[in-house]
């Protein structure tokens, strides 16, 4: 899962990234509204976007109508100081899907967010299975047989690429998108250690990470491949 953060306060926007890091997103952060534009209009799918409205260069309500404009639907949360009711009626009347007032709750914050990713999969089954190996991608949660297993979060973004089309080759570009923000340095050989940490993890489920050469890595149920 990928979340856009575009806010100009640089202690609130490291906060929010650092706090949406550790439940397991790839976070990018923008820090005025022609950046927020331009990177809602690249080919990077986001899962959601939070948006504030005081953004320098361009102001988060056109943010918000430029997105609207050309159909992209990704949630998006207004997170704003602005109380008025005629800016949360604006907020919301541009397709806004939340709309919070600062100061807020963070635990709130990650709720709500865990609400408009959920409702986005509307239609879809958040929880992927993979022999006994079950990966719930609104709670971020992953079990074996129904007991949690201990993922960092680099990992559970890594498993989540892969049970998400389990039996199919994920590229190791495809999990780098995943897993670093724009700014972020990554390399190939990273993904090769976090590939080698969930191999020895998802064993016990009777799963195996196979790499595919010169294209990926896909996940299968061993006994499928006995068969």
């Amino acid at each position: 899962m990928r979340i856009l953060i575009a806010e100009d306060d640089e202690v609130l926007a490291d906060g929010l990234c650092n706090s949406m890091r550790h439940s397991g997103y790839a976070v990018d952060c923008v820090k005025d509204g022609q950046s927020a534009k331009l990177i809602l209009s690249g080919e990077q799918p986001f899962d959601l976007v939070i948006l504030d409205l005081g953004l320098p260069k361009l102001d988060g309500f056109s943010v918000l109508r430029s997105l609207r404009d050309n159909n992209r639907q990704v949630p998006v949360i207004i997170l704003t100081a602005r109380d008025d009711e005629g800016d949360r009626v604006k907020g919301l009347d541009l397709g806004a899907d939340d709309y919070m007032i600062k100061p807020f709750s963070l635990p709130e914050l990650e709720a709500r967010v865990r609400a408009l990713i959920r409702r986005g999969q509307c239609g879809m089954n958040p929880v992927y299975a993979c022999g006994k190996l079950t990966f719930d991608s609104v709670a971020r949660r992953t079990m074996i047989d129904g007991v949690p297993l201990e993922l960092t979060t680099r990992e559970l973004s890594v498993l989540e690429a892969l049970m998400m089309r389990t039996g199919w080759v994920v590229s190791k570009e495809q999990l780098l998108e995943r897993l670093y923000s724009y700014s972020e340095e990554a390399s190939n050989n990273a993904i090769e250690v976090y590939i080698h940490r969930l191999r020895k993890k998802v064993e016990p489920a009777g799963v195996t990470i196979r790499t595919i050469r010169g294209l990926g890595y896909v996940i299968d149920n061993l006994h499928s491949q006995a068969s």
